[in-house]
């Protein structure tokens, strides 16, 4: 979708992402609930767009608090956020762990349905119940009439299937080597960010750590070891999604916001199982359309936020950019491309294996960190954005390879 009338974003907020490996976080200890999230980053956006006056509508993206967090109808905290924000229409989006790129599509659909500034939010506080617990919740990403078919860690397992497909079809040598190469990028850039859940991580070798540390079903999945996973994280993420007008309202110059170029989401069956373990379709496809409706190519685009909920979903998405051949995606991040000072740096605040995956909130942070990017905000993780790469891009994931939304920016 290539919008009819220009559509901006600005203002970006990310609370912490808390969860192990930060300081602060005790797990038997009582920590934040899901409304101080959101209060958090929706009046960090407010702050910086000159109030609740400013805002039309709001949508909260978020995939399971109803039983994380025993708590539905989140449309009922925007209030909460600000006395301005009152009897104004919000609504909330589900698209398991690709739901804040929904609330991002939404709030695009409401600017172009005639709103001028819609407040974007996406949430998830699960550090409510023990991992394995919280492995039964996280599962109802996939088709739940699979789950007791599937591993206890339920998408550990799945993506440890696809790891493993891909160890078999390619090398699982190489494979390895790509896979710790993209944690490694992931502790560096988190380590600049100090909202990252990695922010504290102080391992001298994050490569051969992971490197070393061979797959074991015994204690966890297969073909994945516990560094080539997300963590469970409880965090918010906010934007402003404006028209012209919308920014004019704001006092906002186009130059300080991000443009939104192009918008694509896209949904696979969640009742079949992917076509091939080694490609991810859903995506692919998305990526395509996206660039094609934009009419450009990946040699035009500076940086991206990617969907790495696991190593080998980063690697995944390297060839569904078309950035390597299938089976090299691998071979092209071990050889440091998509490091910060590579030829396509990724994820620059760490991404999901870094920064943290709040499930519901994660697409919402890969557009904060894109504005920051583009308009030269992102401090410490800032990485060059040459003039002939203006672009930049966010590829959000629900599932596996199911609920999909790519969006494409430039700078306004």
């Amino acid at each position: 979708m290539i919008p009819h009338k220009k559509v901006y974003m600005y203002g970006g907020y990310n609370t912490i992402s808390l969860g192990t490996g930060r300081k602060e976080f005790n797990p038997k200890k009582e920590r934040p609930g899901i409304e101080h999230y959101i209060s958090e980053a929706g009046n960090g956006v407010l702050k910086q767009i000159g109030g609740a006056d400013n805002v039309d509508d709001g949508v909260i993206g978020n995939f399971m608090a109803a039983r994380f967090n025993n708590q539905a109808n989140l449309p009922g905290f925007l209030p909460m956020i600000d006395k301005g924000l009152s009897m104004k229409y919000g609504t909330s989006v589900e698209g398991a762990c690709g739901s804040g790129g929904l609330s991002l599509q939404t709030g695009i659909r409401n600017i172009l349905s005639g709103s001028d500034v819609t407040l974007s939010l996406g949430v998830e506080v699960q550090n409510t119940m023990k991992a394995i617990y919280g492995a039964d919740v996280l599962a109802g990403a996939g088709w739940f009439k699979k789950r007791k078919d599937g591993h206890a860690f339920f998408f550990p397992g799945q993506f440890s299937d696809r790891a493993g497909a891909y160890y078999e079809k390619y090398d699982k040598e190489r494979a390895r080597k790509g896979m710790s190469q993209w944690y490694a990028n992931a502790m560096e850039n988190a380590r600049l960010d100090p909202t990252a859940q990695e922010y504290h991580n102080t391992n001298p070798n994050p490569y051969q750590a992971c490197l070393k540390m061979e797959p074991n079903a015994k204690f966890f999945v297969p073909n994945l070891n516990v560094l080539d996973c997300s963590k469970v994280s409880d965090g918010a993420s906010g934007i402003a999604i404006a028209s012209e007008e919308g920014l004019k309202r704001m006092g906002v110059k186009p130059s300080d916001a991000v443009e939104v170029v192009c918008a694509v989401a896209a949904t696979r069956d969640i009742t079949l199982d992917p076509i091939d373990l080694t490609e991810l379709e859903a995506i692919k496809y998305a990526v395509q359309k996206a660039m094609k409706e934009a009419g450009i190519t990946i040699d035009q685009v500076a940086t991206a936020e990617v969907h790495d909920c696991f190593t080998i979903a980063g690697i995944l998405t390297v060839e569904a950019l078309g950035l390597a051949k299938r089976g090299e995606g691998c071979d092209f991040v071990a050889a440091k491309h998509t490091a910060r000072d590579g030829k396509f740096p990724m994820n620059t605040s760490g991404g999901l294996i870094g920064w943290g995956h709040p499930t519901g909130g994660t697409g919402v942070h890969q557009a904060v960190t894109i504005w920051q990017q583009l308009t030269g905000r992102a401090g410490d993780y800032q990485v060059e954005i040459p003039n002939d790469r203006p672009y930049a891009m966010t590829i959000n994931m629900g599932g596996d390879d199911v609920t999909i939304s790519v969006i494409i920016y430039k700078r306004g």
